[in-house]
């Protein structure tokens, strides 16, 4: 198998939105990112307990390290210095550091910095190689994201999975583009979707979303009744999409959600929702001129940590999803 290059990025925590946003510009197979300045309250709401491993301790609480990975093939000097490039462009103090790893080391090393996240009120990302731990009645994801992006540790698809919680209605149509991992196709499935299909551009991230809709099948609504309805498709943004849906969700980046506002609607039933996320605030005027310009009203903006979040409608309808207190789509 070949080598691949570890690019660690060390930015300050104040600037960790902005060198991720950056990074995701250079990295073909998505980031990780070392964050322990909230460490204390997350162990809490994770593990329910005070104990915490001494080297967790003992990291640098004012820094957050972002990982991406890159084979020789992709030029990863010159990612470096582009990444660099750009951080000064943004004025973000940075010391960038490069090594070659095996590529069975990088695809597993993650694994590390990756343990189970509750999210919203009814779900729990469960890493598939960690013993079970306690739901508190909350459904379980088994997840490994592998190559892929999407482990709901970022902000950006923490919005998701929390607009989908609100969304979905027993029995609907889910479609996500840019699946990645295949978390929010799933997630929408464990929360009672009928149908989910997910496409992506990468053909890794097609086969390892499949691989997570496996290991989830049995805990869907569904599963009793002969399975779920979950499928992954290669694609770039809508090709090879057909049909329509109720709830669209895209957690990508701003460029291609722009791309998306003038093509999307033709998949998307009447009285349908689209969820668009990856948005750095920065982004947000960019992405609000292509909405409205393509007849969209944004219904319910979410931020965090300097991500945003729309839950878009057709103009026609937007004042009718207000008024519904659940946030679902009007019927």
């Amino acid at each position: 198998m070949p080598d691949y290059t570890e690019i660690s990025i060390r930015v300050p925590v104040r600037d960790e939105e902005t060198a991720e946003e950056i990074a995701l510009m250079a990295a073909s197979h998505g980031i990780f990112t070392e964050n322990y300045s909230d460490l204390e309250r997350a162990a809490q709401e994770i593990a329910h307990s005070d104990l915490i491993d001494e080297a967790l301790l003992a990291k640098d609480r004012g820094v957050s390290v972002i990982h991406i990975y890159l084979s020789r093939h992709e030029r990863p000097a010159e990612a470096a210095a582009w990444i660099a490039e750009r951080l000064t462009a943004e004025g973000v103090a940075h010391e960038i550091e490069t090594q070659t790893c095996r590529s069975e080391d990088w695809e597993n090393n993650w694994k590390a910095y990756f343990h189970p996240i509750p999210v919203g009120e009814k779900l729990l990302i469960q890493p598939a190689w960690e013993a079970p731990v306690d739901a508190r009645g909350r459904k379980i994801l088994l997840l490994e994201p592998g190559l892929a992006f999407g482990s709901g540790s970022h902000a950006t698809t923490r919005l998701c999975l929390e607009a989908l919680e609100r969304l979905v209605s027993p029995g609907c149509d889910a479609l996500d583009i840019g699946c990645g991992s295949g978390i929010l196709s799933v997630a929408a499935m464990l929360l009672g979707a009928g149908r989910a299909l997910g496409v992506d551009i990468d053909p890794m991230a097609v086969e390892c979303a499949r691989e997570n809709a496996a290991r989830n099948t049995p805990r869907t609504p569904l599963a009793s009744e002969g399975g779920i309805n979950c499928e992954f498709v290669q694609g770039d943004l809508t090709t090879g999409v057909s049909g329509q849906f109720d709830v669209i969700v895209s957690n990508i980046v701003a460029d291609a959600i722009v791309a998306l506002a003038g093509q999307i609607s033709s998949h998307l039933k009447p009285g349908g929702v689209w969820v668009s996320s990856g948005i750095i605030d920065t982004r947000e005027g960019d992405v609000l001129a292509a909405l409205e310009a393509n007849g969209w009203r944004v219904a319910e903006k979410r931020e965090e940590g300097g991500w945003v979040c729309f839950i878009s409608v057709i103009s026609c309808i937007a004042s009718a999803l207000r008024k519904n207190s659940r946030g679902r789509p009007p019927k």
